[in-house]
């Protein structure tokens, strides 16, 4: 009964001191295309991440029944980092959707254009100077937006001392930039705006002298010292931890799917030294202020699971993060290790040296990765299953109607049906005078058997993860060696040229690729051993592998040439190269893909493919295949619709 009357008690007096405003809620995920378009077009980082931004500490004056409450003291309001753009999961700030849908874009923007100098306030004015230069047409809705949030301010002379003078100095700068009501004669108010936006003077009006250290003025009040500011960013420089090489990726990564908790939390970097005297425990009660100012624990080395630790992780700020002194190599060493020479698979030639990206210093180093080709020794001959075989045969005969079927040629003088976008060509322009007229304009298409121009690489990760298991029966790796061998056999079926390859890596000095066949050679006995022989290697450097693929693609004469890659995750590695700076190498890899004259093409089987894959490949430029069974028919229908176009 006591709980049940307590649960009720805080929904009651929850409800009553919120402000704001559900029946105009806007959801992030509803808005999230549209921030990427925005976000993109103002400039900003293709590889930054956008996600539901956590609560965090703000200032002001709170009602007698918020404090009664609880709340009003933390706000999810938008954070930037080097790479994640955080914004509220939900807005409601404002009584209309439409300002609430344009307080996203706005955001969105802002972060494109801010550059953290430390000044809070000030950093934010210059962004959004930047903004409204590159989008005056946002002008009047940002002034909207800007009066609809003034109104919301707490009133500075109700407030006193230090928070009086942090409301005053947020407030004074917006309303810098507040401009008057439109005159009659004055037609273009979106230009009116940004003039008198940029005449508009920065410095503190608060301020009775000229102080030549003007810059810091700004600097002394943060995000927690005022009442929550919705038309701002907080933002960080750097990452808040920067662990060994390492020291980083499986323990993060084995913690997360462990807890299922998908709370997002910022961090910062801390250090932890164990004490010399450990029976001497100093501690001032009288001193502990909050969750944050507690004595230093180090959770990773609890014997037992505490069971309220997301609830105190949601109370803190930020969380502590520091290395415990040990590396990811001592504890996982067996991964690490090469087999011997007599157990590895055979290594063809002397290896070859490949550039990698590094997004930090804009700069391609060269030399930077060595590529090492790999044969499997002894292969025993491969057999596939009475089903695969259907398979396979049920995908060569189409892809053989496929070869003889006769294809639509565009652009000509004379056919079977109209080419509507030669039609609206040649109709644009006839407008023109100055075009002369052709009474057999090129405007219909005919279908014809041509000779087809093809080359084809196929490329398959053999990292570690395809060890796990895809179904109850088979592995990730037996079901990739099942669509390699059906690739195969439609290829060789359809007589284009083709190769097949696989990778993996350890570091970047061992960047194996993994000789399955090449184009010189056939599809033989010989090439399905070496594909029913393909085991789990180790990482994946992507980046190294397609730039591999690049080299052997752009040397053949085929007028079209498709690099069609075949994964279950992100790119990753055990030194540097994870999260961002194998995402960023892995899309610069593709884009000189393209530079050369290739169709890259995905094919993944890996859930969270759509967060990192329209940043590597493009919106059309990879499938996702969410049964590892359909796999082998997906890959192959993947090629076919590459093949038309």
């Amino acid at each position: 009964m006591e709980e049940r009357v307590g649960r009720w008690w805080h929904q009651a007096i929850t409800k009553v001191t919120r402000l704001d405003h559900p029946g105009a809620a806007v959801q992030l995920q509803d808005m999230q295309k549209c921030i990427a378009i925005f976000f993109r077009t103002a400039g900003g980082p293709a590889a930054l991440r956008f996600t539901p931004a956590s609560m965090q500490a703000v200032g002001g004056q709170r009602h007698w029944l918020q404090k009664l409450a609880g709340s009003g003291q933390r706000a999810d309001t938008a954070q930037l980092e080097p790479d994640v753009l955080a914004l509220p999961a939900t807005l409601a700030v404002f009584d209309t959707v439409q300002l609430n849908r344009d307080l996203y874009l706005w955001l969105a923007m802002l972060s494109a254009c801010f550059v953290h100098r430390g000044d809070w306030i000030t950093d934010n004015l210059m962004a959004s100077q930047k903004v409204l230069a590159q989008f005056p047409g946002f002008a009047a809705r940002y002034q909207a937006l800007l009066q609809a949030h003034l109104a919301q301010r707490p009133n500075v002379d109700r407030l006193g001392g230090e928070k009086a003078q942090a409301e005053a100095a947020v407030q004074s700068a917006f309303r810098a930039t507040v401009v008057s009501a439109p005159k009659h004669h004055e037609t273009n108010h979106a230009s009116r705006l940004w003039r008198d936006f940029c005449r508009a003077d920065f410095s503190p009006p608060w301020s009775t002298e000229v102080d030549p250290t003007r810059d810091q003025v700004y600097g002394q009040y943060q995000p927690q010292d005022v009442a929550a500011v919705w038309l701002w960013l907080s933002a960080t420089a750097s990452p808040a931890t920067d662990r060994p090489p390492g020291q980083k990726g499986a323990e993060a990564n084995q913690q997360a799917a462990a807890l299922k908790d998908k709370q997002r939390r910022r961090t910062q970097a801390t250090s932890h030294e164990q004490s010399r005297n450990a029976m001497v425990l100093p501690f001032r009660a009288e001193a502990l202020m909050s969750w944050s100012e507690m004595v230093p624990v180090n959770r990773s080395t609890d014997d037992e699971e505490d069971g309220n630790a997301l609830n105190a992780a949601n109370d803190m700020d930020k969380l502590s993060v520091a290395p415990d002194g040990q590396t990811l190599a001592s504890r996982v060493k067996f991964d690490l290790d090469l087999p011997s020479s007599s157990a590895d698979d055979t290594p063809v030639g002397s290896g070859m040296t490949l550039p990698e990206w590094d997004y930090r210093r804009a700069i391609l180093q060269p030399g930077h990765c060595l590529v090492q080709v790999m044969q499997a020794q002894h292969c025993a001959p491969f057999t596939p299953s009475v089903a695969l075989r259907l398979t396979a045969r049920r995908l060569r005969r189409r892809l053989e109607t496929l070869r003889d079927a006769p294809r639509a040629v565009y652009g000509q003088d004379s056919g079977d049906e109209i080419d509507l976008d030669a039609w609206v060509r040649f109709h644009a322009d006839q407008l023109d005078a100055a075009t002369p007229c052709s009474d057999t304009p090129p405007i219909y298409t005919r279908r014809a058997r041509l000779d087809r121009s093809l080359a084809t690489l196929l490329l398959a990760d053999l990292s570690l993860s395809t060890d796990a298991y895809a179904t109850e029966q088979a592995r990730v790796i037996d079901v990739i060696r099942d669509a390699l061998f059906v690739f195969g056999e439609a290829l060789h079926a359809a007589g284009d040229p083709f190769a097949i390859w696989g990778f993996s890596s350890v570091r970047r000095q061992h960047v194996r690729m993994q000789h399955l066949k090449t184009f010189d050679e056939s599809w033989n006995d010989a090439s399905r051993a070496r594909v029913g022989a393909v085991k789990p290697g180790y990482y994946t450097r992507m980046g190294a592998a397609i730039r591999h693929a690049t080299l052997q693609l752009a040397n053949r004469p085929e007028r079209k040439r498709l690099l069609m890659l075949l994964t279950d995750g992100k790119p990753n590695d055990l030194d540097v190269y994870e999260g961002r700076y194998g995402l960023e190498d892995t899309r610069q890899a593709v884009r000189e893909a393209h530079v050369a004259g290739l169709i890259p093409f995905c094919v993944t089987i890996d859930e969270k493919a759509h967060d990192y894959l329209p940043m590597l490949f493009g919106q059309n430029g990879y499938a996702m295949v969410h049964q590892p069974q359909d796999l082998v028919g997906q890959l192959t229908q993947a090629w076919v619709t590459l093949s038309r176009r």
